[in-house]
Order: structure tokens, then C-alpha cells, then sequence
């Protein structure tokens, strides 16, 4: 990730609403919430600016949209909000840390879709 990408993300993310909306897209999954079920959960006036709000975290690549129905529904970018994390994490130790790079490895195998343990063969990560 380059810095003005990082720059743009996190930009975006340094509002109480996009934070939020983020958030929320980061429960749901890969499945994604609609523009309207967005709205509902956000309190009062933040609801009514929730079109400016969503197309903002679009257009820093944080979310994306899709039509189902009449319905928009948007979903987080898992990859692109992991690169964020990385991108802070990506010197620390002067990247000679375990912990740190297998953070990493695994912000980028995340899609927002659960994932079935094994009941065999499970390694804890610490």
C-alpha cells in the first residue's frame, strides 16, 4: 500500500460516522448491510447524511456497493482494511517481529467470511 492510499483510508476513517458505518460493515460480513438498514442504525441527523457518508468510504476504496433488488447493499473491503492495519504494522521491529508478520499474513487471508474450525489439528494463535 502506498502512503497516499493509506493517507485517503485513513482519512476516512477519522469520522465518528464512517468509523461507525465501517464498523457495522465489518459485522456483517461479507454479506453487507443496505443503504436504508445503514441509515436506521445511525442516530438522528448521521442517518440523513448517510449517502454523503457511504460514497466517501467508496471513494477511499474502504467499501463497496452492489444492487440486490431495489436495494443497495454495501459491504467492507476486507483486503483494503487490512492493508491499512499493515501498512502501520509493516516496520515494527525494524520488520524483524514473528508476531507482527503473522498478524500480517493473516489481515490479508481475511474476506469477511467465517470460517470453519477444524476440530483437528487447530493451532492457537498467541
Amino acid at each position: 500500500m502506498r502512503e497516499r492510499q493509506a493517507l485517503d483510508g485513513f482519512a476516512a476513517l477519522a469520522q465518528e460516522t464512517r468509523l461507525r458505518i465501517v464498523r457495522m460493515l465489518v459485522k456483517a460480513g461479507a454479506e453487507g448491510m443496505a443503504a436504508g438498514a445503514i441509515g436506521a442504525a445511525l442516530d438522528g441527523s448521521a442517518s440523513s447524511r448517510v449517502a454523503f457518508h457511504l460514497n466517501h468510504l467508496q471513494q477511499a476504496g474502504l467499501i463497496v456497493s452492489r444492487r440486490e433488488g431495489r436495494s443497495i447493499i454495501y459491504s467492507a473491503i476486507f483486503p483494503a482494511l487490512s492493508d491499512l492495519v499493515a501498512f502501520l504494522m509493516r516496520d515494527c521491529c525494524e520488520g524483524h517481529c514473528e508476531v507482527c508478520d503473522r498478524a500480517i499474513k493473516l489481515f490479508a487471508q481475511c474476506e469477511g467470511r467465517p470460517t470453519k474450525l477444524r476440530t483437528r489439528n487447530r493451532k492457537r494463535i498467541t
